[in-house]
C-alpha cells in the first residue's frame, strides 16, 4: 500500500466526535448547495443491479464487481454497483424529466480492486448526479458553466464550514481554472499524467481538466474512461476532443492534487457508436442500456460523481480517507497511522 504520512500531522478537529460532527455538516451543507446550484431532486438509488444489462459502470474495464446470485429470482446474477453513471440516465428517462432539471443521490459502492492508499478505499461514497439537457447544450460552454456551479457549491460549503469550525480555514481560490489534457501534455511533455496534474494544480489550486479518455497526441489517454457514458471523442469548440473532465484541488496536507469529481456531458447515439468502436466493444450495443440509448429512448444528459469522503477529507484537512469513513485496512496501515496521529474510523 502506498501510504503517505504528512510530517508532524495533527487533526485540526481534535477528537473523533468533533470529526463526525464536521463530516455531517459538510455532507448536509454541500448536498443542499449542489441541489440548489443545479436544480436537482434527491432520489433513492440501488446498491445492486442485475448483471448482463450494461447498467453497471465498467470503470476502466478491468475492475471486478462484487457479484452474487439472487435466490428469490431463480439465481439471476446481480452485482454491487461501481457507480450509477448509466442507471441515472435510465431513471431520468423513466421519470420523463424535462431539460434543466435533474436528480442526485447518495451512491454507495464497493470496488475491491482499488489500490488502497490515502485517497482510495474499497468502499466508495459519492453524490451521483445527472441532469437533462437539450441537444443544443452538448457543448464546451455548457460543460464549463456547470463546472462553475459545482465549484461554487464547494466554495459556499467551505465558507459556511469555517463559521462552524473556525480552525478549518478556507483555502480555495475564487475561480476554477480550465485546461485541456492535450494542452497540459504540451506544457509538460516529459511528465506522467499524475505529475502533470500536480504541476498545474500546484499553481492554480483548483483546476478542471478537460478531455479524459481519448488518446492524446502521444497516443495515450490522460486517464481511462468507459466508452458508454462520458463523451470524450467529440471535437469541442477549442479544437480538442472531449466534453468531460475532472475537478482537481490542491491538497496541502498530502502535498498533491486530488480529484474530487469526475463528470461530463454524456454520449449521444453517434458518440456511443464511435467510442464503442474505438474500444472494440461493439458487442455492447446489444445490451439493455446501450440499446435504449442507441434507439433514442434516453434523454441527453450531463452528470458525474462527487466523492463524499474525499470532499470531507479535503475540507477538514484530513490526511487519510479512513479518518472520514469506516472501511477495511491492512493491520500494518492501521498501526502506522495510529503511530503518526492518523485515527482511522
Amino acid at each position: 500500500m502506498n501510504l503517505f504520512i504528512p510530517k508532524n500531522y495533527k487533526s485540526l478537529l481534535g477528537d473523533f466526535e468533533s470529526t463526525e460532527q464536521a463530516v455531517k455538516a459538510v455532507k448536509d451543507m454541500f448536498q443542499d448547495n449542489l441541489s440548489a446550484q443545479l436544480a436537482l431532486l434527491r432520489v433513492t438509488a440501488p446498491m445492486v443491479v442485475l448483471s448482463g444489462k450494461g447498467i453497471n459502470d465498467d470503470l476502466n474495464g478491468v475492475e471486478r464487481p462484487v457479484r452474487f446470485p439472487i435466490k428469490g429470482m431463480d439465481e439471476q446474477p446481480a452485482e454491487v454497483v461501481h457507480s450509477l453513471a448509466k442507471w441515472k440516465r435510465l431513471k431520468l428517462g423513466d421519470m420523463k424529466v424535462q431539460p434543466g432539471m435533474g436528480i442526485y443521490t447518495d451512491m454507495n459502492a464497493l470496488r475491491p480492486d482499488e489500490d488502497l492508499d490515502n485517497l482510495h478505499s474499497i468502499y466508495v461514497d459519492q453524490w451521483d448526479w445527472e441532469k437533462v439537457i437539450g441537444r443544443g447544450d452538448r457543448n464546451l460552454a455548457y460543460l464549463k458553466k456547470t463546472v462553475k456551479r459545482i465549484y461554487e457549491a464547494i466554495k459556499v460549503t467551505e465558507n459556511k464550514l469555517f463559521i462552524e469550525f473556525p480552525q478549518v480555514k478556507p483555502v480555495l481560490p475564487d475561480e476554477i481554472f480550465f485546461i485541456h489534457s492535450e494542452e497540459l501534455l504540451r506544457m509538460y511533455p516529459d511528465l506522467s499524467p499524475k505529475e502533470r496534474e500536480d504541476a498545474i494544480v500546484r499553481t492554480h489550486k483548483a483546476v478542471f481538466l478537460i478531455g479524459i479518455g481519448g488518446a492524446l497526441s502521444n497516443g495515450e489517454p490522460h486517464d481511462g474512461r468507459a466508452a458508454d457514458y462520458d463523451d470524450w471523442s467529440t471535437l469541442n469548440e477549442d479544437g480538442f476532443y472531449g466534453l468531460n473532465g475532472d475537478i482537481l484541488l490542491w491538497n496541502d496536507v498530502l502535498e498533491r492534487s486530488v480529484e474530487v469529481s469526475s463528470m461530463g456531458i454524456r454520449v449521444d447515439e453517434e458518440a456511443m457508436r464511435r467510442q464503442l468502436e474505438i474500444r472494440h466493444q461493439e458487442y455492447k450495443a446489444d445490451l439493455f442500456f446501450h440499446k435504449q440509448l442507441l434507439e433514442g429512448n434516453l434523454p441527453c444528459t450531463i452528470g458525474g460523481g462527487i466523492g463524499q469522503s474525499r470532499l470531507c477529507m479535503f475540507l477538514l484537512k484530513k490526511a487519510h480517507i479512513g479518518e472520514i469513513q469506516s472501511s477495511i485496512w491492512p493491520d500494518e496501515v492501521r498501526e502506522k497511522c495510529a503511530a503518526n496521529g492518523i485515527d482511522l474510523a
